[in-house]
């Protein structure tokens, strides 16, 4: 863009916006929404500036967000003069131009873990002029992100089962301060925390409209909590950004009551847990869940045809007895639990009235 032209955009935008009447200020916000902008066609696009641009764009269709100085043509906030056709350098380099009037960002910004490129400069995110986007964003708050975590939208744009807090809201800023934080990752809140924010509804669902455990009430009513969770580390388990997995799991996991065994089918289980306790089938040490020296894992698991997984007998997030056994499991789609029934006994357990009749094992010599 030639020097001319700026100066035209310039004088231009200033002159419809304070033709449309009065700015609504924000306080603290840095930005201002004029009545031009409620002009705006329904269903226009929001624009993005061109690479490497900081001049503002043109007045129709109207940006979405505007610098407050800029709107009431106070050039020498940020310039060294005051003409508009020749305002000149900025008289601070980086940050430091910003932080004399966003003053409540001078102690985020001290924070143990700071963004480098809010360290570096804030319009690597942000036009001081004017913007397309919210918050004088150079580009929607995904685009924006991504443009620098190459990997991170890789994983956005091939993950066959997607996160829907990337999707929804302020997108990637539901879960990371985009400024600076106190935890790792420049996420909002401890992981496990941030996680039971948004899950401690009934109402949530994933990407297909299925109804999600709400986990707050879950955890709250359940106090032996698997390890992880124990951790707090959802991350253990799941991936934030997308996945390939059922429930955005790290790796592979059955979803179904019944499956033929296959190691492979349970990857995710056996990064912490023995696969030999399963594909065994006798045994005095790898497992307590069993008939004398008969692995009672491998008696359920090597079922043909309808070997039962993981998930019809334990509850991976939290449960009421130990070894996270469930109380019950949904069966089928029509909603009906399958109660387990399960006894702990001073020698093993048993089972009652579920897949099958009453049974009992013994593990130990009575005490």
């Amino acid at each position: 863009m030639t020097p001319k032209r700026s100066v035209f955009l310039v004088l231009l935008t200033m002159a419809v916006a304070l033709a449309a009447g009065a700015q609504t200020l924000v306080p603290n916000a840095g930005a201002a929404t004029t009545l031009a902008q409620a002009k705006q066609p329904a269903g226009a696009a929001p624009r993005a500036a061109p690479a490497g641009s900081l001049a503002p764009l043109a007045a129709t269709p109207a940006p979405v967000s505007s610098h407050a100085p800029y709107e009431a043509g106070d050039c020498t906030i940020c310039h060294q003069s005051a003409d508009p056709k020749q305002p000149g350098p900025i008289t601070k380099k980086g940050p430091a131009l910003c932080l004399q009037c966003h003053e409540e960002f001078v102690g985020v910004m001290k924070r143990e873990h700071a963004h480098p490129p809010a360290l570096e400069n804030c319009t690597n995110c942000h036009n001081p002029h004017n913007a397309g986007f919210r918050k004088l964003m150079r580009n929607e708050t995904r685009v924006q992100c991504t443009s620098c975590h190459a990997g991170i939208k890789k994983i956005m744009d091939t993950a066959s089962v997607q996160h829907q807090a990337l999707n929804i809201g302020a997108q990637c800023t539901n879960c990371h301060n985009p400024h600076a934080s106190s935890v790792a990752k420049l996420l909002r809140q401890l992981p496990f925390d941030l996680c039971i924010s948004c899950h401690n509804r009934d109402d949530v669902t994933d990407a297909k409209g299925k109804k999600l455990q709400n986990m707050k009430t879950l955890l709250d009513n359940n106090k032996e909590w698997h390890g992880p969770v124990a951790a707090k580390d959802c991350s253990g388990c799941h991936q934030p950004h997308g996945s390939d997995h059922f429930r955005l799991l790290m790796a592979d996991y059955p979803p179904e009551f019944y499956a033929p065994y296959d190691p492979r089918r349970y990857e995710l289980c056996l990064t912490c847990h023995q696969e030999e306790a399963f594909s065994t089938a006798q045994t005095t040490t790898l497992t307590s869940f069993r008939n004398g020296a008969t692995n009672l894992h491998y008696v359920h698991l090597h079922q043909s045809g309808r070997g039962r997984t993981c998930r019809a007998c334990h509850e991976v997030h939290a449960s009421k007895q130990k070894n996270h056994i469930r109380e019950g499991v949904p069966y089928g789609s029509g909603g009906w639990i399958l109660k387990l029934n399960y006894k702990r006994t001073a020698t093993g357990g048993s089972c009652e009235k579920t897949c099958h009749q009453e049974r009992s094992y013994s593990n130990r010599a009575a005490p």
